[in-house]
């Protein structure tokens, strides 16, 4: 594998450097340094590398600006001290993102991940599941029965906040905070849902993407997510480790 390392700083190119060489995970044949926005915007007009590790802080501007210049289409890890951008990245074909310092583990997760990315992506399943999804759009419920008391009573997706798993049992949490026992299971419910809405975040939610309140950033590995109207069962809701890049992509669309 052909990697670019965009990154201003001798010590931390040199320690990435140093990380990449110890780690067994992805062969690298060839390491391309580049120190600035003006060197990686004149190597990828005309060259190419398998993978991209980019500081989002250059000596000549933000990395950030080099996707203005030229298309890229390489996966990239970010690597940063500043942790505002975390959001923003995630519009680029973004792996991970890790804070400065990050250590071996932190590194050792991210190429798990792309190689995980890699292994699975297929274009032609890709576009199968694309076909699928589409087909199953008639399919998609938009309403939820829940029994109140003696009555039944029908719920719509938008005024549904998220459902939680709790036990043996499924609830269903409205937006003005009603909160009701719902006849399924999460791994069944998930596929029965409009994906524009709804988002399986973790074993335990699926949450509608208008019952985000707040989205806090602890470390790369480490999202979460504060839900209005608050969960009873939990303060604290985390994404998945393994969902958060495509979860930010949900959110971001």
């Amino acid at each position: 594998m052909k990697i670019a390392i965009i990154e201003d700083e001798l010590l931390a190119v040199n320690y990435l450097k140093g990380l990449l060489d110890k780690q067994d995970i992805v062969p690298v044949t060839e390491i391309v340094i580049l120190r600035s926005k003006k060197q990686a915007i004149e190597f990828f007009g005309n060259s190419s590398a398998d993978l991209i590790f980019m500081d989002i802080h250059l000596g000549d501007g933000m990395s950030l600006e080099i996707f203005e210049q030229v298309e890229l289409f390489t996966p990239v890890i970010f690597i940063t001290a500043f942790d505002e951008y975390a959001m923003r990245v995630f519009k680029h074909f973004t792996i991970d993102y890790l804070l400065k310092p990050f250590e071996d583990e932190d590194l050792h997760q991210a190429l798990q991940k792309f190689v995980s990315i890699r292994n699975n992506f297929d274009p032609e399943l890709t576009l199968k599941s694309i076909s699928t999804l589409q087909n199953r759009s008639s399919e998609i419920m938009k309403r939820f029965m829940v029994r109140e008391g003696n009555k039944l009573k029908s719920i719509d997706e938008h005024h549904t906040a998220y459902f939680f798993a709790s036990g043996k049992y499924l609830f269903l949490t409205t937006m003005d905070n009603q909160t009701y026992i719902y006849d399924d299971t999460i791994k069944d419910i998930i596929q029965k849902l409009n994906p524009q809405v709804f988002f399986k975040v973790n074993r335990k939610f699926i949450i509608n993407k208008e019952a985000i309140a707040e989205i806090i950033k602890h470390s790369s590995q480490k999202v979460e997510l504060k839900l209005s109207p608050k969960p009873e069962v939990s303060d604290e809701v985390f994404i998945s480790k393994m969902q958060i890049t495509e979860c930010l992509n949900w959110l971001k669309n």
